[in-house]
Formats: structure tokens, sequence, C-alpha cells
């Protein structure tokens, strides 16, 4: 049921990004910006539904880490990239090369295999201190030199920086999520606004979120992107075992064939990346020229 709900979230992710797109670029938005954008924005049904489709994708995940296996999960959320090129072909009406196809393939061909060879079992739903206190000095000091080290340089590293620090903190983020959820489930919302978690999952959700903004903001897409989807299912695997003590127990063989399924699950998102459409701007036909 957690990769049904892990699903749920990669597309409402995906209806998130495209109906944000296609509100903000609409004819009737015309040449508005700034505050006359905004209230626009605000008054409109598909923008609106946008956000709704986001709140339902923090819901799905959070459902979907509350059982499941945090690394099976954030390597799923993966598939808001197949989801994003479906709904820019069937709504936005964009012409897709048959190579981003291919590389929609791949990326799901190996991540069918990392899911299904070998699983993590075992675990503990709440961590030790001690290794909260190793994975945040050890994964939130990364991102915080990540970003320290992306205030110089050309574009490409820059936001190859921004992009993997924001990563970084979006797997954080997920485990906050996974333990918020656990507190609710066991002892209720107000054992929630007592422990700590709860507000780191607040704060790694801004930092993330401008992280991701810096990293669009001052380097190329097609860098940003590929780091942003493949660094985060990384560093979760790494977060699963050293916090919540998953383990791979299958034998060399099956671990082997997993880890050749995310390598091939990492080309396809890169291919994809490089791929699909720059832009969300729909196929220009004949008729539109004239």
């Amino acid at each position: 049921m957690s990769a049904i709900f892990a699903l749920c979230a990669a597309f409402s992710n995906a209806l998130y990004v495209t109906t944000q797109h296609v509100a903000s670029t609409s004819g009737r938005v015309g040449r508005a910006s700034g505050l006359r954008l905004v209230a626009y924005l605000f008054r409109s049904p598909l923008w609106l539904f946008g956000w709704t489709a986001a709140l339902g994708a923090f819901a799905f995940q959070a459902a979907a880490l509350k059982n499941g296996q945090l690394s099976i999960v954030q390597a799923l959320l993966v598939t808001e990239l197949v989801f994003g090129l479906l709904l820019r072909k069937l709504w936005i009406g964009q012409a897709i090369r048959p190579a981003a196809w291919v590389s929609a393939a791949v990326t799901c061909a190996g991540l069918f295999v990392f899911v299904l060879v070998d699983q993590p079992l075992g675990g503990t739903p709440t961590p030790s201190a001690h290794a909260w206190a190793g994975a945040l000095a050890g994964f939130g000091g990364t991102a915080a030199a990540m970003t320290l080290a992306a205030h110089w340089g050309p574009p490409r590293r820059r936001a190859a920086l921004y992009a993997a620090a924001a990563a970084i903190v979006w797997a954080l983020v997920a485990t906050f999520i996974k333990t918020a959820t656990e507190t609710l489930s066991e002892s209720g919302i107000a054992a929630v606004f007592t422990d700590w978690p709860v507000y780191a999952l607040a704060a790694g959700g801004a930092a993330g979120v401008i992280l991701v903004q810096a990293a669009l903001h001052v380097g190329p897409l097609s860098v940003s992107q590929p780091l942003l989807v493949i660094v985060d299912p990384s560093v979760s695997v790494v977060l699963s075992i050293w916090l919540f003590q998953e383990r791979y127990t299958r034998g060399p063989v099956a671990i082997a064939g997993s880890v050749l399924g995310f390598a091939v699950m990492c080309v396809g998102v890169v291919a994809l990346t490089r791929t699909a459409p720059p832009t969300m701007q729909p196929a220009v036909t004949d008729a539109s020229r004239e």
C-alpha cells in the first residue's frame, strides 16, 4: 500500500508543476506582473487546484512513509518525471521525442528492478538520539558546505551545488515526515507539536524550497534537475540504514542486482531530463503560425 501512496504523491507533484505552469502562462495573464499577477493567480481555480495537488502530494508521501521503507518511497517519487512527461503530452499537447519515451521506459525499468530485487527488511520507526545527531551533522553539514560553496564559481557548478544541497535537505525532510507521522499515530497530534521533528520539517521544507529556487535561478535546468531527482533517493538509502536500521539481507547477488537497477534508473533520469522538451510550451502548429 505504501508504494501506491508513493506513486500518488509522485503524480500529485507532477500535477502541481503542470497546473502551476498552465495557470501562470495562460492567455488571460497576458503581461501582468507583480501584484497584478499574484491577484490574478489567487482568483484562478486552476492555480488553486495546483496547490491542492501539492498538499495532496505531501499527504500521500506522509502516508507512504508511515509504514513504508524510506529508501523505497523516495525512489518511487522519481516517477514524477514520467507522470510529468505524460501530462505534457496529453494536457499541454507538447511534441515528445521518441528518445524521451525510451528514457522514461529505462527509468521505470531500473526503478522496478531496484524496488523488487532486494527490498530492505526490518527497521525501527524511532531513530536513536545518537543516530539523529550523526545523520544531521553529516548530511546537514554537507548541505550547508555545498550551499556556501555555491556562492562562487561558474553558473553550472553553482547550480549543481545548490541542487545537490536541496536534494540532501529533501531527503532529511522525508525522515522528519516519517518520524512525525509515527508520533502522530502513536501519541496523537498534541505529542507531534511537543517533539522537535515537526519543527525541523518546517525549517527543512523552507530551506529546500529556497535552495531549489537558487539552483533554478543560477544555472540551466539540465544541470539541476538530474541532481535534484537522483541525490534525494541516494541519500535516502543511506538514511534508511543509518536512522531506521533497514537492512538488505538477501545476499550479495540480490544487492548487486538492486544496485544495478538503481544505476539504470539514474541513467534513465539523466537521459530523460536531457531529451524531454526544455520548456512547457505547447507544440506550434501550422495554423498557429498564420
